[in-house]
C-alpha cells in the first residue's frame, strides 16, 4: 500500500469518530509512522510503506481514534519554534500560551521562575531567547518535572535551568524579575464539558483547582510578592471570563500596572502585572 491510499483510507475512519480535523491529523499521524517531517510528507505520498510504517500508521490511527491527542501519540509538540517532548503528565501545549511567552520576551530578564512548568514549554522558550538569563521550573508532579527536565537537555538549556518539586511557591526560596504561570483554571462544573482528547487525556491537577478554578490564582497572588524583585513582573495565563477576578486578586496583594492581553480570538488570555519599585530610604540620591 502506498501512502496515498492509506492516507485515503485512513481519513473517514477519523472522521467517523468524530475528530474534527481528520485530514490534517492523518496526515500528521503518517508522516510520524514514516519517520519523516510532516512537511515532507507530500514527497513521499507515492513511496509504498514498509510493514513497520503500515503498522506504526495503524496504530497510531487507533490511539487516535480513541481520542488520544496527537501530540501525545507523536511525542511532541512545536511550540515557539521548538519541538517539546508531550506525555500524558504534561498539558498539551497550546498555542495561545505562546501570547505569554511574546510579552515575557518584550523586557530582559536575569531570572525567572515558572509555577505548574509542566513540558516547560514556557520557561525554556524565554530562556532560549534570552542568552544571559537563568530559570527555575517548579511543579508539584514529579513526573513532569522528568518531562521537563528531557526538554531542556534537548534544547541544550540544562545548565540554565533548575527543576524543584514544589506546590506553588512552598519549595522556592529567592526572588525573580520574571514570574510566570500557566496554571489550572478550569471550574469544575466546567469539566465535563470539555473535549475527550482533554478530559481523557490530560492530568486534571493541570487543568483544574476545583471549585471557582481561581485557587491557583489565589496562591500565586499571595505569594507572587515576596518572590518578585521590585519592578519584577507577573505574566498569568487565564481562562476567558477570570480577567476582573485575576486582577483584583493581585490588586488586593499590593500589585499595580496590572493589565489584560487578548488571543487572536480577541478572548482575554494573559494578565501582566508588576511588584512596586520600592523608593530609595531616607532620601537618598
Amino acid at each position: 500500500m502506498t501512502g496515498n491510499a492509506a492516507l485515503r483510507a485512513a481519513v473517514p475512519r477519523l472522521q467517523a469518530a468524530g475528530i474534527a480535523d481528520a485530514a490534517r491529523d492523518a496526515r500528521m499521524l503518517l508522516a510520524y509512522a514514516m519517520g519523516i517531517a510532516a512537511d515532507r510528507l507530500t514527497l513521499h505520498l507515492p513511496d509504498t510503506l514498509s510493514p513497520d510504517a503500515a503498522a506504526a500508521f495503524e496504530a497510531a490511527l487507533v490511539a487516535r481514534i480513541n481520542r488520544q491527542p496527537v501530540a501525545q501519540i507523536t511525542g511532541g509538540r512545536l511550540f515557539w519554534g521548538r519541538r517539546f517532548k508531550v506525555t500524558q503528565d504534561t498539558l498539551d501545549p497550546r498555542p495561545e500560551t505562546e501570547i505569554l511567552v511574546e510579552e515575557a520576551l518584550r523586557r530582559p530578564f536575569s531570572d525567572m521562575l515558572d509555577l505548574g512548568t509542566g513540558t516547560g514549554c514556557i520557561l525554556l522558550s524565554c530562556l532560549a531567547e534570552m542568552p544571559q538569563a537563568q530559570g527555575v521550573g517548579a511543579d508539584v508532579s514529579g513526573p513532569a518535572l522528568m518531562v521537563a527536565a528531557g526538554n531542556a537537555r534537548s534544547l541544550g538549556l540544562e545548565g540554565r535551568v533548575r527543576l524543584v518539586q514544589s506546590d506553588w511557591f512552598s519549595g522556592v526560596a529567592g526572588q525573580f524579575d520574571l514570574i510566570v504561570s500557566n496554571p489550572p483554571y478550569i471550574a469544575a462544573d466546567e469539566m465535563p464539558g470539555l473535549s475527550p482528547e482533554v478530559l481523557q487525556w490530560e492530568p486534571h491537577l493541570a487543568l483544574s483547582p476545583g471549585g471557582d478554578g481561581l485557587d491557583a490564582y489565589r496562591a500565586i497572588a499571595s505569594g507572587a510578592p515576596a518572590h518578585l524583585r521590585a519592578g519584577g513582573r507577573l505574566l498569568l495565563e487565564i481562562g476567558p471570563t477570570q480577567a476582573a477576578a485575576v486582577s483584583a486578586l493581585l490588586s488586593a496583594q499590593g500589585l499595580q500596572h496590572i493589565r489584560t492581553l487578548n488571543d487572536l480570538d480577541g478572548r482575554d488570555r494573559v494578565i501582566v502585572a508588576e511588584k512596586p519599585i520600592e523608593p530609595a530610604a531616607n532620601g537618598g540620591v
